[in-house]
């Protein structure tokens, strides 16, 4: 059975058609000055460093035909899909629905909740619109896997200790096979990023498995 070399042991995988990339917010309001990110006081310019090996995990699944979604935390303009205790936690600079230098603050629409350039989709790919850390919350997301017959998820994207570990716990509790990309996720804190690692693949992977992207495209290549 093809596998990818993984921790804590091989992750196996499925028939063709039932494995999916997953991009978490890979949006300019995380990624780039003067977006969310950087109002908490984060240094966003660390978690760019991990764009070219999703590009090449999305050009790859492209090049197969198989499944990619993107994921963009945002609310609507009048915010009554964000929570006060949200919007005021951590008195950052600019809240949530504030003006900022890329238009309101993680509102859906505005310039700073679009997705990179370098990850931009493709007319028929599906991005999920999510009002919490978690992309099952509130969102399509379910239907859309299982109208689709998937089964094993692959997981990138930031940051991987608040959307991406959320998504993939929640994953986990609807039964998926869930594999994190380890140098496709990033933090704005390094030493999170390792917990989270370490917390998936524990006790035998209770949450999943971690690989690098050069296990993953070895793994599929085989």
């Amino acid at each position: 059975m093809p596998a990818i070399t993984a921790q804590p042991y091989p992750y196996a995988l499925p028939a063709a058609g039932k494995l999916a990339l997953v991009i978490i917010d890979m949006q300019r309001d995380f990624l780039e000055p003067g977006g969310f990110g950087e109002a908490l006081g984060n240094d966003v310019s660390q978690l760019r460093a991990i764009t070219p090996n999703i590009q090449t995990l999305q050009q790859t699944f492209r090049d197969r035909g198989w499944l990619i979604i993107q994921t963009v935390e945002g609310h609507q303009a009048d915010l009554s899909d964000c929570p006060p205790a949200k919007r005021d936690r951590g008195q950052a600079a600019l809240k949530i629905g504030d003006p900022g230098p890329m238009g309101r603050i993680l509102v859906l629409g505005e310039p700073g909740n679009a997705i990179i350039p370098e990850l931009a989709l493709k007319a028929d790919e599906i991005v999920i619109e999510k009002p919490g850390k978690g992309a099952f919350y509130a969102t399509p997301l379910q239907a859309i896997l299982q109208h689709r017959s998937i089964t094993h998820l692959l997981f990138t994207g930031v940051t991987t200790e608040v959307c991406v570990q959320s998504t993939m716990r929640e994953a986990n509790d609807r039964g998926y096979e869930c594999l994190l990309v380890e140098d496709g996720t990033a933090s704005y804190f390094p030493e999170f990023k390792q917990a989270t690692l370490a917390m998936m693949r524990a006790q035998g992977g209770i949450f999943g498995w971690t690989a690098t992207t050069a296990q993953v495209l070895a793994g599929l290549s085989a």
